[in-house]
């Protein structure tokens, strides 16, 4: 098990993480939780190299994708940087990437009763204004507690999140938060639980964040 103490707040600069072999040829992955080897809840980094293949499978408690950088593909489509994708519970496919790609990718997070498959470029997609004029926010997904969205912060920017029942977790994609005198740069991942109070500010900006609130286990 790895990061499965989902009472204790984790911060990881994926950046200083070393690139590991996966199951597939020339697919990579970056392990950031996990709660078995190769089975069960898992969140992790993911790259394809130029022309890498996964063999069809089958997700039996569903797949969520945010593309970051290149293009994805499988059965379905092309997928380019900026993309959302879910592939719900019992879902197969056959991954791969013509150009390379890296992903960030959450298994077997899927609550029962969500079987919506989605394909969303958030590229094209309509931003909302946010709580703040500093804030804009582009919802990705919604079942139940759970909630998923991109967040834009413009720099200088205070931004003090409301931590909901069942956590909160993000990755930042671009920019950098600060949180007292702990630097949160591009491609962190952090995890907070139920009734943390964190307040960042965007130290560079402006900063984009992938957010998941209200979808974590309640058990430490």
């Amino acid at each position: 098990m790895l990061n499965q103490n989902y009472s204790q707040s984790v911060l990881i600069d994926t950046q200083q993480l070393e690139w590991e072999s996966s199951p597939a040829s020339h697919v990579w992955r970056k392990k950031l939780e996990r709660e078995a080897s190769e089975s069960g809840k898992a969140t992790s980094l993911v790259r394809y190299d130029e022309g890498a293949a996964f063999s069809t499978h089958t997700h039996p408690a569903g797949e969520e994708i945010f593309v970051i950088k290149g293009t994805f593909s499988d059965e379905s489509g092309d997928y380019p940087a900026g993309s959302y994708l879910r592939n719900p519970a019992k879902s197969r496919h056959a991954p791969y990437s013509e150009t390379g790609c890296e992903l960030f990718v959450k298994l077997c997070y899927f609550s029962p009763g969500d079987t919506r498959s989605v394909r969303l470029n958030t590229n094209i997609a309509g931003w909302q204004q946010g709580m703040t004029s500093a804030q804009k926010v582009l919802p990705l997904h919604q079942f139940d507690e759970e909630i998923t969205q991109l967040v834009e912060l413009d720099k200088g920017a205070s931004w003090h999140p409301v931590i909901p029942e069942n956590g909160f977790e993000a990755l930042v994609l671009s920019g950098e938060l600060s949180e007292q005198d702990i630097k949160i740069p591009a491609m962190s991942w952090l995890r907070r639980p139920t009734g943390d109070d964190p307040r960042f500010t965007v130290s560079k900006g402006p900063v984009k964040i992938l957010l998941k609130t209200g979808h974590l286990p309640t058990r430490g």
